[in-house]
């Protein structure tokens, strides 16, 4: 059967994203806030009849649910208003003020001009955590080929350490975007203050049909982060295809224990 380029395209950005679990869709929306609720016409007219019988004026004010906010902030607000957030059970997540983060794309690491990382005007030769991954049989990750989200901010004012928290570095994250859910490694950490970045395979999976490379990320604030504490989110040496040839191959190798660690959220 023939199919057109535009079709292969499609197929091949959508073919092996991952619907959303019910209890991830309930987590994700629970944390957003949503459009203020418009007063019902009769509820404005009810007002108006109470204000003139009193002599009062009447104003209209449109409430938001208590959503989208943060009840556990683990950190001060980063520069594009996020904080690291830990109302979720065993998980921490980036919570901006009204939604999530945006994706920035990070290019660190093995290979890091390659691909559509060539344009990348602020890419480093190593990730975070090259040593323990240089023992896992590859130099070290590749941001062309292993999902990885920056997450952790050092050396800036604030500043987030997650292993303080119970996080263990490369272990399996949680990343919902574009309503899919696409699994990732803690890869990398951010030296100043900004929040909400992946690596360039991560932010292709997420939104493949945007054009994203090096110097051109993911602007809206729609992207949850999470990522999973205790030693049981790490896939190690073995449990993971560290010297994957592509992006689909290491995803499927880290789909089971991802699928675990989200099943074990809250319904």
């Amino acid at each position: 059967m023939l199919y057109s380029a535009p079709l292969v395209a499609a197929l091949a950005g959508t073919g092996w994203a991952y619907s959303l679990p019910d209890n991830l869709k309930s987590i994700y929306d629970a944390h957003k806030v949503p459009p203020p609720r418009l007063p019902l016409k009769t509820d404005v007219i009810r007002a108006w009849h109470v204000c003139r019988k009193k002599k009062r004026k009447l104003t209209t004010h449109h409430p938001r649910r208590q959503q989208g906010t943060c009840r556990s902030s683990l950190s001060g607000r980063f520069s594009g208003g996020a904080v690291y957030c830990a109302d979720i059970p065993n998980a921490l997540f980036l919570k901006g003020k009204d939604r999530y983060d945006n994706m920035d794309v990070d290019c660190d690491g093995a290979n890091n001009s390659g691909g559509d990382c060539k344009n990348d005007p602020s890419g480093q030769g190593q990730t975070a955590f090259v040593d323990t991954v240089s023992k896992y049989g590859i130099k070290d990750l590749d941001a062309n080929i292993h999902p990885y989200v920056v997450f952790g901010n050092e050396g800036g004012n604030p500043s987030f350490r997650p292993q303080s928290y119970g996080m263990r570095p490369l272990s399996v994250m949680a990343v919902v975007c574009n309503n899919q859910v696409h699994y990732g490694v803690w890869g990398d950490t951010n030296g100043g203050t900004s929040t909400g970045e992946a690596s360039i395979s991560l932010a292709k999976l997420c939104f493949p049909n945007d054009g994203l490379t090096g110097d051109n990320g993911h602007g809206p604030k729609d992207v949850l982060y999470l990522g999973f504490t205790g030693d049981e989110a790490v896939p190690g040496k073995n449990g993971a295809n560290w010297k994957a040839g592509s992006t689909r191959e290491f995803a499927r190798s880290i789909k089971d224990l991802g699928d675990k660690l989200v099943a074990g959220l809250p319904k």
